[in-house]
């Protein structure tokens, strides 16, 4: 290279540096401007550029989303996030969206334009992650070869006995699905591995493994449901999805250690919810039509009432169901969420992160809902906020663990809910339980034991005016057994209730804040409600169920 070519460079290289220290200079001085606007604006000032991201923080907003609304989280631990953005008007709106769904303190912090694209930059360097999906894909074909090979449980045993221990999982899931059972039971005793299918709300004995299979059954359940193997002293929790042509299966799983092994129970939960229809719940007669009337009210409160596996969030999600139409905004509370409800906004509640039924009830009136489901009230804490939106021009629908329908409105006043917020609140509030249909392809004419049949008739004595049951003629049904039903005789389930609607005189019991369950259940009588051991018989009566099933569940 001559000495022309290397003058002719000098001045090159001077002025790139010369531009280089200019840029400098103007983008500190923007850093400055930036720090100025924070003193006015409110929002304290951050540098991002230089500053150690973790992936936690960064994870916190997708990449898109960050893009998008010009906000990144450049700091995050269990309780706090920071966020971050050169447009103050966009973060305090996305603060606020960040904070209801992560439930965390949220910092809000101002940078430059130049500071908030080096930490955009700082995404391509994240791991692409793809999702493990833990499950069981069984196929349509699956299930009618097991249909054709099992006409009773006893061939379900057979086929356990024969099935290697890579199948003996599936076939016992598959049975299970084809079966309409609702739990898998699988407990270890001293001479072996009894499986039971909880089938309409009876557990059934379906096959016995011998207890050479069980750490290989144990431990593929285990695996699946991303448990840990070698833990075989404490309770353990977990879940897997069976994979359908047409849907799929949650399965939760629980295990418990016992005297002679682990206790397993899985619960199978279907995401689709048809067949939920408020028409299908059983209602019958004028009880149908006044709680029609009650849920289609806009404000006050539904509560449905019954012990654990009595159908009670199965009630709720057809009445949300009916009331769904495009211009309701509805959103729900549950704990956990059992079937998935198009155009309904459904919330899980999660009391590690201390997401409770309280605080998510808070959160949702902020999202203006018409109608407000929740799972469970389980303290006074939730009563008294659901009691407010009941008061406050929003239908409240949910449930309480009392036996009946007069056993709710004791419960809520030793809750410490005050009476004269509960009397005004409260619509109606339902009773049920779940009763066996009898098989209609093995129903058969029955006659009852003469003390059972005056048992009937002296219930029915105590029935209201308004409903006509001729006492002389009554004619009872059950079912023989058949493959259709796998011998047990019963196919699906039907709801039994009792409807409590709210009236001046129970609201000025309710005021006097001294209420028994009896003076409740004598009032409601009084004005009409029909028992729900009542409804039973009447249901029995039609041939819909049987009178051992109705004095099971109601007496």
């Amino acid at each position: 290279m001559d000495k022309n070519q290397k003058s002719k460079l000098v001045p090159e290289e001077k002025s790139k540096e010369l531009a280089g220290k200019l840029a400098e200079i103007k983008l500190k001085e923007k850093e400055k401007e930036i720090k100025r606007e924070s003193l006015i604006s409110g929002f304290p000032y951050i540098n991002l550029i230089g500053f150690p991201i973790s992936t936690d923080a960064l994870n916190l907003i997708s990449f898109e989303e960050a893009n998008k609304n010009q906000v990144v989280c450049f700091y995050r631990d269990e309780k706090e996030a920071r966020l971050a953005s050169p447009q103050p008007a966009k973060l305090e709106e996305f603060a606020q969206k960040i904070q209801q769904e992560q439930k965390l303190k949220i910092g809000l912090y101002l940078t430059s334009e130049h500071s908030f694209d080096s930490a955009l930059k700082l995404y391509a360097n994240l791991p692409i992650v793809k999702p493990i999906v833990k499950g069981i894909e069984i196929r349509e074909i699956d299930l009618l070869k097991f249909k054709d090979q099992m006409q009773s449980f006893r061939d379900l045993n057979q086929l356990v006995q024969k099935a290697s221990i890579t199948d003996r999982l599936n076939l016992l899931i598959a049975s299970a699905i084809q079966s309409r059972a609702s739990d898998i039971h699988i407990e270890a005793e001293e001479g072996g591995i009894k499986v039971r299918f909880r089938i309409d709300g009876a557990l059934n004995d379906v096959a016995e493994i011998s207890k050479e299979f069980w750490s290989q059954i144990v431990s593929r359940i285990k695996l699946l449901s991303g448990l840990k193997i070698n833990v075989t002293d404490r309770p353990q929790d977990g879940r897997f999805t069976i994979f359908l042509a047409n849907d799929k299966i949650d399965v939760r799983v629980s295990c418990l250690p016992t005297a002679y092994g682990e206790s397993i129970v899985m619960r199978l939960l279907r995401s689709s919810a048809t067949g939920l229809a408020f028409e299908d719940l059983g209602l019958r007669g004028g009880a149908y039509e006044r709680l029609k009337k009650e849920i289609e009210r806009p404000n006050g409160m539904i509560l449905n009432t019954g012990p654990t596996g009595s159908g009670k969030t199965t009630t709720l999600y057809a009445i949300l169901n009916k009331l769904n139409t495009p211009e309701t905004k509805i959103i729900t509370l549950e704990d956990p969420i059992e079937y998935r409800l198009k155009g309904i906004n459904q919330s899980q509640v999660d009391y590690s992160k201390g997401y409770t039924f309280a605080k998510g009830l808070r959160s949702i009136m902020r999202q203006n809902p018409d109608i407000i489901m929740i799972g469970e009230i389980r303290d006074l804490e939730t009563a008294e906020i659901a009691v407010q939106a009941a008061l406050t021009g929003h239908l409240v629908v949910s449930t309480l663990h009392t036996n009946d329908a007069a056993g709710a409105i004791p419960r809520l006043l030793l809750m410490g809910v005050k009476p004269y917020l509960l009397a005004p609140s409260i619509n109606a509030i339902i009773g049920q339980r779940l009763v066996r249909r009898i098989c209609p392809d093995c129903k058969t004419e029955i006659n009852l034991e003469p003390e059972v049949l005056e048992r009937v008739r002296n219930i029915l004595k105590e029935i209201p005016e308004s409903v006509k049951v001729e006492i002389k003629e009554l004619k009872f049904y059950q079912g023989r057994g058949c493959s259709e039903c796998q011998g047990i005789g019963y196919r699906g389930q039907i709801g039994i209730f009792e409807i409590l609607l709210m009236s001046p005189e129970i609201e000025k019991l309710i005021l006097t804040g001294q209420v028994s369950e009896y003076q409740m259940r004598d009032l409601a009588k009084a004005q009409g409600m029909v028992a729900m051991v009542q409804d039973g018989i009447l249901k029995a009566l039609d041939g819909i169920t049987t009178i051992e099933e109705v004095f099971r569940v109601a007496e």
